[in-house]
This record gives C-alpha cells, structure tokens and sequence, in this order.
C-alpha cells in the first residue's frame, strides 16, 4: 500500500489513531545499511502481527543512496551513478536518504488503531507538520503531492515551495513499515540525481530546517519528533535499537 495521496488535503482524519500502550521508540547512532534496515522491518512487522513484539519507532541515518518506490519511473532516476540504487516495498517514486537527515521507520499495528490507510497517512502528514511546528515551521500538505511542504513566496515574487519531509509506507496484515524522512541538514545538491517523487514542475523544490535558516541539531529534531508523536500516535517507551 502507498504514500501517494490517500486523504484529501485539509480534510479531518476520522479513526483515532492513538493507543495508551506505549509504542518502542529507538534511536540508532551512525550509519544503518538499507538492505540491514530494511530486513529489520520486515521481520519486525512480522513479529508484531504474530504477537510477539511491541510496536516501534526506529530513528536512524542512512549514507548516501536513493531508493525507488513501487511507482517509481525509469527516467526519474537522472544519475545512476551517483549513488547506490535500491528498489524498494514502500509506496511512492525515487526518494534520497543521507547523513543529516532523519529517517523514522514506523512499525505500527493498525489493527488496533482503526484499519484506516487514509487515516494512518494523515497522521504521519500531522506528526511532520506538528514536529516543524516546534521550530516556527508552518508545514503544510498538498492536494496532489506527497510529503509535507514550506511555502517560500516572497512578496511580490513568484510562486515557490520546497519539500522538507517525504513519506513513504508498506503495510502488510495491518502492520506499517517504512515510513517518513525530515530533512534536518542533509547536502541538498544530493537530491540533484533524481526527481524527488516525480516532481519536477517550476517554483518546487527541496528544503531542510536548516536551509531555513535554522541551527536546528539532529537531536533538537529527535526530541520534536518524539513530542510530536505522542501527540498524534500516543505514548512512547526508550527502547535499545535493533541489531542487524
């Protein structure tokens, strides 16, 4: 199941997706290899549908690499070269992952938390926009495209806005994995090899918190996005990351 806009922009998510059972919530120092992480996921969902693991959110960074999505187009990919290529489960087209950007996987049971995709990505679209929010952020969600934007107009100026978080998602048997990335600090010329989702149109572009201007550390973005969370998702619980 995909991240493409599954819910109306501005419309109100009906299913509460909140729990009082705190979800795991991890957070991996250095660098975590996709294909590690990704199998980490996949077993992780597994055991959550089993019975036999907590929900989880998994913070980490990735070095260089772009990953396709199930609907990702061939000429998307602009430079093959660049960086290593991964094809991937989640929905959406060719995204960027990299050092100064926050990845969090999330491995939730929607079984319990209403059995809504629609509703499910809303909450992610409000985690980001509530984590920004932290920051005097104003982000902000797009009839037809995904992920959470910034308006950079300037009076008088043409129309401009900059993506500063994507969101991508698998769910099997109700069980979410993959998940959302926040641009924090990352080299933004490395997003240059690809067309980020598919979107290329003139006065749209990609942004970080610090591009913005904003001195804003990895772990001032960590504690945003855990209090942000707990706001949209319910409690959360320090957990030890996984091994791979």
């Amino acid at each position: 199941m995909v991240s493409d806009r599954l819910y109306p922009s501005g419309a109100n998510a009906p299913t509460k997706l909140s729990r009082d059972t705190p979800v795991e919530w991890a957070v991996s120092p250095g660098r975590v290899p996709y294909d590690a992480a990704v199998n980490v996921m996949e077993a992780r969902a597994a055991a959550i549908r089993a019975g036999d693991a907590a929900e989880l959110v998994w913070l980490i960074e990735h070095d260089p690499l772009y990953t396709a999505g199930t609907s990702a187009k061939e000429q998307d990919l602009l430079n093959a070269d660049r960086f290593p290529v991964f094809k991937s489960s989640r929905g959406g087209q060719y995204t960027y992952h990299g050092p100064g950007q926050r990845v969090a996987y999330v491995m939730l049971d929607l079984e319990t938390r209403g059995r809504d995709i629609r509703s499910f990505v809303y909450g992610l679209e409000q985690w980001i926009i509530g984590t920004l929010d932290a920051f005097n952020v104003k982000g902000e969600r797009r009839s037809d495209r995904v992920g959470v934007w910034v308006d950079r107009t300037e009076s008088g100026g043409p129309s401009r806005e900059d993506k500063i978080a994507a969101i991508g998602v698998r769910v099997r048997k109700w069980v979410s994995f993959h998940g959302i990335a926040l641009n924090v600090e990352p080299d933004l010329s490395h997003f240059t090899g690809i067309t980020p989702c598919g979107v290329s149109d003139p006065g749209l572009g990609v942004t970080s918190l610090v591009d913005l201007g904003l001195p804003v550390t990895m772990d001032d973005a960590d504690e945003a996005l855990k209090a942000a969370f707990h706001e949209v998702f319910g409690p959360t619980l320090d957990a030890a990351p996984p091994s791979w």
